[in-house]
């Protein structure tokens, strides 16, 4: 294939911003179409039409011949349609399946039909090209939740020449969510006469897994680290499907999240209250003696302010967090702030250390958006100490704000963060490597050190500052996979 020919790309997922967003993948999906078009390929998406979703900005325009439709999932008949999404700005062809009875709920992920609303995005996903007439080059599948399209081309979809030059990517965002079912499910997948396709000892244990599935056939894999790619291979990070992954050798490749610029940089961000540049940084002080006085939290010119935005979760490290931090706050000066929501007891710790520590701690819990860039302006310091972490976006954010990020050294973040060096002047922040109380307190030590020192904090802000993770450098190596793919 011609390096510059334009490809046909159908891209399917759950979630997609700002229209439905739990997480991550809903950026990288819409960062990604967005790239697409403007190096203009062919891109289309599908995604679920929630009950939650905020079509607040959309006009919603029935197609002909997507309206009315049904499909048979085992012994159930559901009725559905597709609709085009059309936003006020420019943007990829947005398309929304339309199944109330699947996707009415309150809830993006709930249910005990979960596994029935993702075999029908899939499926009707597949069906959507074929009444279209849209025979895409690449079909690029995000997470569990569209790990069925691969093997459904070489089975249910098989016959159709549609898709006889049709290629499949599976990113996986993140391996801890795999979507494993109870094997009943097979007539609900339309695959009892395939089951030689799927893994024997999962069906001998009574289950099947939708990521490990796609794993298996998908013509590529791709995850969103170059480090986190390498981690999957073995069982501390492969969450069981490190075996499969092993097995498609050269087909597993790592390619860092890129960030949109276009909502974070610290220069144009209309949700901050003074903008900023690495020439012109007096707004980021600004931005902290803001922060502070809207959250009622002490301010002090001197003092530094580590800002977190997490999910309060096993895997973001919050435990080594609970273990640390009472104890520094206690003998070192500097201030938190924290918004996230996730495990209970996680959040209780968190009111607790803001009623400890009155005006040094602030904690929302829940997600404001507003509130998430201004900590990213107003913080000296971001925290990550994540257990493990397939990209992160927040430390990249972080680097572009200025504000120096502390992490633990996997996935994405041991990918897009290098630990400073005073001597050298090199770094864009402070790593450490042994998830335990003693990495966390030395790498939190260590920044707040560095925050003393003038001359390293200025040149650690600036390497950070200079760093470009945009889509427009992520996104081609994306489009150089993808031809690679097609001429194989």
């Amino acid at each position: 294939m011609p390096p510059d020919a334009s490809l046909k790309i159908f891209l399917v997922c759950a979630e997609l911003t700002p229209l439905a967003k739990t997480g991550g993948l809903a950026d990288v999906s819409a960062a990604l179409s967005d790239y697409f078009l403007s190096a203009g390929q062919d891109i289309r998406v599908l995604m679920p039409f929630y009950a939650t979703l905020d079509d607040s900005e959309l006009k919603i325009e029935k197609v002909p011949g997507l309206e009315n439709l049904e499909i048979t999932l085992g012994e159930r008949s559901f009725s559905y349609g597709i609709v085009k999404a059309v936003s006020k700005g420019a943007g990829p062809d947005i398309y929304l399946l339309d199944c109330p009875e699947l996707f009415g709920g309150e809830e993006i992920y709930s249910g005990p039909d979960e596994h029935l609303r993702f075999i029908l995005l899939s499926r009707a996903g597949l069906e959507f090209c074929q009444q279209i007439n849209f025979a895409p080059d690449i079909v690029h599948c995000h997470d569990w939740h569209t790990a069925l399209v691969p093997i459904y081309l070489k089975t249910i979809y098989g016959w159709d020449q549609l898709f006889s030059g049709t290629k499949s990517v599976l990113t996986i965002h993140n391996i801890g969510y795999q979507g494993v079912f109870g094997a009943g499910i097979l007539g609900d997948m339309g695959l009892a006469d395939s089951a030689g396709m799927l893994d024997a000892d999962d069906l001998a244990g009574d289950r099947v897994n939708f990521m490990k599935t796609g794993v298996m056939h998908a013509d590529l894999l791709t995850t969103v680290s170059p480090t986190y790619a390498k981690e999957i291979l073995e069982p501390e990070y492969g969450m069981g499907l490190e075996q499969a992954l092993r097995a498609r050798g050269g087909s597993v490749a790592g390619i860092l999240n890129g960030v949109d610029y276009d909502e974070w940089d610290p220069e144009t961000d209309t949700l901050i209250p003074f903008n900023y540049s690495a020439k012109k940084l007096e707004g980021k002080e600004q931005n902290k003696k803001a922060l502070l006085k809207e959250l009622d939290m002490e301010y002090r010119f001197d003092q530094p302010l580590i800002g977190m935005v997490t999910r309060l979760t096993y895997q973001k490290g919050i435990e080594l967090v609970q273990q640390v931090i009472p104890e520094l706050l206690a003998k070192r000066d500097f201030s938190l702030v924290v918004l996230g929501s996730g495990e209970h007891d996680h959040e209780q710790f968190f009111h607790w250390l803001q009623a400890k520590f009155p005006g040094r701690v602030y904690f929302y819990q829940g997600f404001n958006n507003q509130l998430a860039h201004r900590i990213e302006a107003g913080s000296d310091l971001f925290l990550m100490p994540s257990r493990y972490e397939p990209c992160g976006l927040n430390q990249m954010y972080s680097l572009k704000y200025g504000t120096v990020p502390v992490v633990r050294a996997t996935g994405g973040l041991a990918d897009s963060v290098q630990h400073f060096d005073p001597g050298s002047g090199r770094g864009t922040g402070v790593v450490f490597h042994d998830f335990d109380a003693n990495g966390l307190k030395w790498a939190v030590n260590t920044a707040l050190d560095l925050y003393r020192n003038k001359h390293g904090w200025k040149q650690v802000t600036f390497n950070g500052m200079a760093k470009d993770y945009s889509w427009d450098e992520q996104g081609k190596i994306y489009l150089e996979r993808f031809r690679k793919l097609m001429s194989s």
